[in-house]
């Protein structure tokens, strides 16, 4: 017989697995000897009291056993007729491919970066000589910008596709079984790129291709349909059906999409800074100065509100993590955030943003289908001039909120280096001055939020895709040319890892479905 039951243990007899069936059978008012199993369901720590509880959604098992994972993978060799591209390796083109891979279609990828591997130089070039590589940098490459910014897995896209299947794939190709539990999962920015490698690895022992250093740079049609696709400006590839998933920080596609009439329409999306305060100062606040915090996970917090009729929120928090410089072109100034699997840096940090929309292009003189995008990269720019290198500019929140230039500078995880900035120079007013106001409110949320430790640096501007792909709400096609599939984040229809591998299944099972079923 199979029960299912609450479990709430202590930090200390969290790892206790003889504990979980002693807590299980008192709980049910069994005898321990009647277990079988007793398997977590979801795992979260409650950390609403004096002494925080880990809290295990459980199903007990008396007199059987577990029959195993309702997910099983069985990769096999797809049909080497049956081809369809995919421009970009992110979780959205990944994952695409490995549906089409299960439903007998060879996917063939192009990605403009580098495999996982290799990418780690170009990384190590713009932290430490200010190089920035247009094509392989945090954004782009293979894995995504998930694979090097935190690899957390949580999203709320419960009702867009199965979750669980996407972190049984990602156990399948390597992560920790703890994803599937786990209500906030995460993996690490040091171990997502082994997941990713076992993931190329089957695609290419199923027939698939992946073709790196491969920057898509136009794609043809005859009729409204497509017919094929250009890399690197001269080499021609034919294909009737694309996935493109080519990231949210792909500007000369969608450019290149506009001129080839595909339809676009310009997103909305949000902007700010990035917020890091010493990790136990976070950690003593959201676990009370608990005797357990040595126990606990480096602690959390997520914050939204309204702020001068903008909606304000904290964005890609990474507890244990540091902050890293994210720009995709020289410059330009980006920042955003990572944690490796341990999170054990001595730093929190954070993305803190604010709406913008069509109103805030407008009154910096842009408009049509790239405002969001001139904006966005407006911004970026502006931040580069106040240091001209990756050096971030950089305040105390203490100084941002009095409008005062910072005589120094608390200690940061950024490795590029901070430089003093007042922020509101690179900021339009409207901007400053919600989040001025969202900040005071997030330290009403959270006590301690404004402090003399805590440092803002700016932008964190990619927070999501500035125009949108469109397609049909229904066969998620293009609405202007057959052929073309929009996914992911980039497309404006995810964000995240977990909710842009789940599109890309969707879209992979969509041109299944019209074009070789």
């Amino acid at each position: 017989m199979i029960y299912s039951c609450e479990i709430v243990l202590t930090p200390d007899k969290a790892g206790d697995k003889e504990e979980l069936y002693i807590q299980a059978a008192r709980k049910l008012k069994l005898n321990r000897g009647e277990i079988t199993a007793v398997v977590p369901e979801r795992r979260s720590i409650d950390g609403r009291s004096r002494d925080p509880v880990y809290r295990i959604q459980a199903s007990v098992y008396t007199n059987e056993l577990p029959s195993g994972s309702p997910y099983q993978f069985n990769f096999t060799p797809s049909d080497a007729s049956k081809r369809a591209a995919i421009v970009g390796s992110g979780p959205a083109g990944l994952f695409a491919a490995l549906k089409l891979i299960e439903l007998g279609v060879t996917p063939v990828i192009f990605e403009r970066g580098k495999n996982v591997r290799d990418r780690r130089r170009d990384l190590r070039a713009i932290q430490q000589f200010d190089t920035v590589n247009p094509d392989s940098n945090y954004c782009f490459g293979e894995g995504g910008a998930g694979t090097y910014s935190d690899g957390k897995l949580y999203t709320r896209s419960t009702k867009r596709g199965d979750i669980k299947r996407i972190l049984s794939l990602l156990v399948h190709h390597g992560a920790h079984p703890d994803i599937l539990i786990d209500a906030h999962p995460h993996i690490g920015s040091n171990k997502l790129p082994k997941v990713i490698e076992a993931i190329r690895n089957t695609i290419l022992e199923c027939g698939g291709e992946i073709h790196f250093g491969s920057r898509v740079t136009d794609i043809y049609t005859e009729h409204n349909r497509i017919s094929g696709l250009q890399v690197n400006g001269s080499t021609d590839f034919v294909f009737n059906q694309i996935i493109l998933a080519p990231g949210h920080s792909a500007r000369d596609v969608f450019r290149m999409l506009e001129r080839r009439n595909f339809a676009l329409e310009s997103k909305p999306y949000a902007l700010g800074v990035r917020i890091e305060h010493p990790q136990e100062m976070i950690n003593r606040k959201q676990y009370h100065n608990s005797k357990y915090i040595p126990l606990l996970p480096a602690a959390s917090y997520s914050i939204t509100c309204q702020a001068e009729g903008k909606g304000a929120f904290s964005f890609c928090m990474c507890p244990g993590g540091i902050i890293v410089p994210a720009a995709t072109s020289p410059g330009e100034i980006v920042v955003n955030g990572m944690s490796m699997s341990r999170r054990d840096s001595k730093f929190a940090n954070s993305g803190f943003v604010v709406t913008v929309d069509q109103r805030d292009f407008e009154q910096q003189g842009f408009g049509g289908i790239f405002a969001g995008m001139d904006f966005q990269q407006f911004i970026e720019q502006r931040a580069f001039s106040t240091t001209g290198t990756q050096q971030a500019p950089a305040q105390r929140v203490t100084d941002f909120l009095n409008g005062i230039t910072s005589n120094s500078l608390p200690p940061a995880s950024y490795i590029p280096g901070f430089k003093s900035v007042p922020l509101a120079e690179i900021f339009t007013e409207e901007i400053t001055s919600a989040l001025q106001s969202a900040l005071r409110m997030a330290d009403k949320k959270l006590s301690g939020f404004i402090s003399e430790e805590a440092v803002i640096c700016a932008p964190e501007s990619r927070t999501s895709s500035p125009v949108t792909v469109l397609r049909d709400k229904e066969t998620l096609e293009s609405t202007s040319h057959q052929g073309l599939y929009p996914a992911g984040e980039g497309c404006g229809y995810a964000g995240g890892i977990i909710s842009a591998a789940i599109d890309g299944e969707r879209t992979a099972m969509a041109l299944f479905q019209k074009y070789f079923s």
